[in-house]
C-alpha cells in the first residue's frame, strides 16, 4: 500500500510529533508550513530522505491542489493557535485566517480525491468544540447537542468539522475528525505574535499552563501565581501519544467518517499540576501560591470520554503526567537558558 501523506502545519508543535511518528511508521511525508508562528526552526526530520518540505502558505490553493493530487492522505493541521490569552488577543484573526486555511485545504482535498490519488482527509479539530458543554466526561457527539463554543477559535474548529461532513455529503470525500486534548511535550516556544503578559513577576511564555508553571518556578517565583483558583480540570496528553493516536485515526478502517477524542483518561487539576511540578523542582520547599484573575476563555472542565477511541480503534494514551514532566521540565530549563522562553 502506498503511504504518502500531505501534512500542513508540519513545523508546528503537534506537527513535529506527528511527522516523526509518520516517518517512523514508513510514510513519505510532504510537509507544508509558512513558519508564521515561531519563525524558521529546525526539526530533527528536516533531512529525512522520506520528508519533502515546502515553505509555503496552506491558503495557496493551487499549490495545495498540486500536492494533494500526488498524496494518498491529507492531514489538515495548519491553523493559527495559541494559549487562552491568544483567543482574546486575536479573536477576529483566529476565525478569519483559520476559515481561509480550512477552505483552501478542503478545496485541495476534494480536487485530489476527484482528480488524483487522495483517499481521505484527516482533520485536526480541538477539545474547544466542547467549550460550552455541561456533560462530563464529554463524548463524541456532544458538540452537536451543546450550545456553540464562546471563543472564535472553538467556533471555527467546529466549523472545520462541518467542512469535513459537507465534503463527504457532496463529494463523498472520506474523512476522520481528531480532537486532541491538552497536548504537552517539548518543542513549543514563544510565538512571534505573543504579547507580554505578566503573571506575578514573570512574563508568560505561551499562556499554556505546563511550560508557564515550569518557567515561573525555575525563575524563582514564590508564591507561585496560577490563573484562577486551580480547580480547573484538564487531561494532559503526551505529544507522542497524541501523534500515535492521529496515525491510528489515519490508518484504521473503522475510523472512516468518524470522530474521535484523543486523550488520556486521567483528570488533573491545575493546582495538582502546579504542586507536582513544584515538588520536582523544589523538593520539600513549602508550596505557596496565589490566584490571579483567569482569562475569559479558561474553561473550568475539559474532560473527554475516550471510550470510543479505546473500543473502536484499540488506542490508549498511557504516558503518565510524571513521565511527561520528567521530559518537559529539563527541556524548558534549557530553553530558558537559550532565551526562547
Amino acid at each position: 500500500m502506498s503511504k504518502k501523506i500531505l501534512v500542513t502545519g508540519s513545523a508546528g508543535f503537534i506537527g513535529g510529533y506527528v511527522v516523526e511518528e509518520l516517518l517512523e511508521s514508513g510514510y513519505t511525508v510532504v510537509g507544508v508550513d509558512n513558519y508564521s508562528k515561531y519563525g524558521p526552526i529546525e526539526k530533527s526530520y528536516d533531512k529525512h530522505p522520506n520528508y519533502e518540505f515546502h515553505r509555503a502558505d496552506a491558503k495557496d490553493v493551487e499549490l495545495m491542489k498540486k500536492l494533494a493530487r500526488d498524496c494518498d492522505h491529507f492531514l489538515m493541521g495548519a491553523a493559527m493557535i495559541g494559549g487562552i490569552s491568544y483567543f482574546h488577543e486575536f479573536a477576529y484573526d483566529l476565525i478569519a485566517e483559520n476559515e481561509r486555511i480550512i477552505a483552501a485545504s478542503f478545496d485541495a482535498a476534494i480536487d485530489g480525491f476527484l482528480n488524483g490519488n487522495l483517499k481521505k482527509a484527516t482533520v485536526l479539530s480541538s477539545s474547544m468544540v466542547f467549550e460550552s458543554t455541561d456533560v462530563y466526561p464529554t463524548p463524541e457527539g456532544a458538540e452537536l447537542k451543546s450550545p456553540p463554543p464562546l471563543s472564535t477559535y472553538g467556533f471555527q474548529k467546529l466549523s472545520c468539522e462541518y467542512f469535513a461532513r459537507g465534503a463527504w455529503e457532496q463529494y463523498k470525500l472520506p474523512f476522520t475528525i481528531v480532537r486532541p486534548f491538552n497536548c504537552v511535550g517539548i518543542g513549543e516556544q514563544r510565538a512571534l505574535t505573543d504579547k507580554e503578559i505578566l503573571s506575578g513577576n514573570v512574563k508568560l511564555a505561551m499562556s499554556h499552563v505546563v511550560p508557564d508553571l515550569i518557567q515561573k518556578i525555575v525563575k524563582g517565583q514564590d508564591p507561585l501565581h496560577i490563573l484562577g483558583d486551580g480547580s480547573q480540570v484538564r487531561h494532559y496528553t503526551y505529544g507522542g501519544d497524541l501523534a500515535k493516536g492521529i496515525r491510528v485515526c489515519i490508518e484504521h478502517p473503522k475510523a472512516l467518517n468518524e470522530d474521535f477524542n484523543i486523550s488520556t483518561p486521567v483528570s488533573t487539576t491545575v493546582l495538582e499540576l502546579a504542586e507536582t511540578i513544584w515538588r520536582k523542582l523544589k523538593g520539600d520547599a513549602p508550596f505557596r501560591y496565589v490566584s490571579d484573575e483567569p482569562f475569559i476563555y479558561d474553561v473550568q472542565k475539559r474532560v473527554p470520554d475516550v471510550s470510543k477511541s479505546t473500543n473502536v480503534l484499540g488506542y490508549e494514551a498511557n504516558t503518565s503526567l510524571d513521565a511527561i514532566l520528567d521530559e518537559v521540565i529539563p527541556w524548558v530549563e534549557e530553553q530558558i537558558k537559550l532565551g526562547t522562553i
